[in-house]
């Protein structure tokens, strides 16, 4: 059975497209094309008609690259940036009349879940409780549990791109120093209930996933991505809060020439750091494995483990939220 992911994130299209073989994804190609929805849609605001084109475009050249690898229809969702605009529904109607593909959005919950998942799946079962961490660009997710999925599951507007948008921009590059606080500030004021609930369980281990923690990861000195993903990658708090100072001393140009710091991303890089030192201060976290499987492969192992069927109901799992609203914060036992 070969099996196609579409994610529809702040920044990329990316496409997973992977053989189910003894219960593994095992990925037989890859692909990405740049979106840039965050540089143009602020937290709140519609997304524009230019970007619904791009966004049309890649979602069509991703899914036609997905029959080329004969995989099936693809699954395709798309993150925080296009859950929480209000012509949410345009957005994804416009997708599925022009390429035929059924982008959806899930909960944040549900994105929690499923990235758990694959973070398990990949740590295995001598990583015991087990604590996740994940930047996106519009939202933070966290998640905790014993089993295969989540105890518990929370997924907050914490994303690097929301809080750059709100924080760190208005003219000063690099911002300054009460506007780095004022970041922290509300990072701390909005995580503090899950952080508590992280500290109380005391996680055996604790991974983090995105792209901003594998950045973030290089940037502290762990091994670049071509050593490939066996490698063991871990980010120290100590080593990140040197980082956040570095990086915060550094107008966004100059950050892009540090390691692990793309261009396209190094505007957030100062978000994402603060975002991810914070969390890691008030759960008592002070070493995490930044691990390669998030979400798409949580998807996708739902798939082998669970079957097909079980996306038709996750697709539409969002559908009660109203277009113009952020998913809720839903503090919840997952466990199955």
């Amino acid at each position: 059975m070969r099996i196609s992911v579409v994610d529809v994130g702040s920044n990329t299209v990316r496409l997973v497209v992977a053989d189910a073989k003894d219960g593994v994804p095992l990925p037989v190609h890859t692909a990405k094309w740049r979106l840039r929805l965050s540089a143009d849609v602020r937290p709140g605001d519609a997304i524009p008609e230019e970007a619904v084109e791009r966004l049309v475009n890649a979602v069509g050249e991703a899914s036609r690259t997905a029959a080329r690898w004969r995989a099936a229809d693809p699954v395709a969702f798309a993150t925080a940036v296009v859950r929480a605009a209000p012509n949410r529904r345009e957005v994804l109607g416009a997708v599925r009349a022009r390429t035929g593909v059924g982008l959806c959005t899930l909960p944040g919950e549900l994105e929690a879940e499923l990235t758990f998942l694959g973070a398990r799946r990949w740590m295995g079962w001598r990583s015991g409780p087990l604590a996740l961490l994940d930047i996106g660009g519009g939202s933070l997710e966290v998640a905790f549990g014993r089993g295969r999925l989540p105890d518990f599951a929370a997924s907050l507007p914490l994303g690097a791109g929301r809080l750059t948008h709100e924080f760190l921009e208005g003219g000063e590059d690099p911002p300054s120093p009460e506007r780095v606080r004022a970041l922290r500030r509300s990072v701390r004021h909005q995580l503090r209930d899950a952080a508590a609930r992280i500290r109380w369980e005391g996680p055996r281990t604790a991974v983090a996933t995105s792209r901003t923690f594998q950045q973030l990861g290089r940037l502290c000195g762990a091994a670049p991505g071509r050593h490939g993903p066996f490698m063991e990658r871990l980010l120290h708090r100590d080593d990140l809060r040197v980082a956040v100072d570095r990086l915060a001393e550094l107008p966004a140009a100059e950050r892009a020439r540090l390691p692990g710091i793309s261009a396209p991303r190094a505007a957030q890089s100062l978000a994402g750091a603060v975002i991810a030192h914070t969390a890691m201060k008030l759960t008592g976290i002070t070493e995490v494995t930044v691990c390669p499987w998030a979400i798409r492969e949580g998807i996708l192992l739902r798939h082998i483990e669970d079957g097909p069927s079980w996306w038709a109901s996750a697709a539409h799992a969002d559908e009660s939220v109203p277009p113009h609203e952020p998913a809720p914060l839903r503090l919840a036992g997952m466990s199955g």
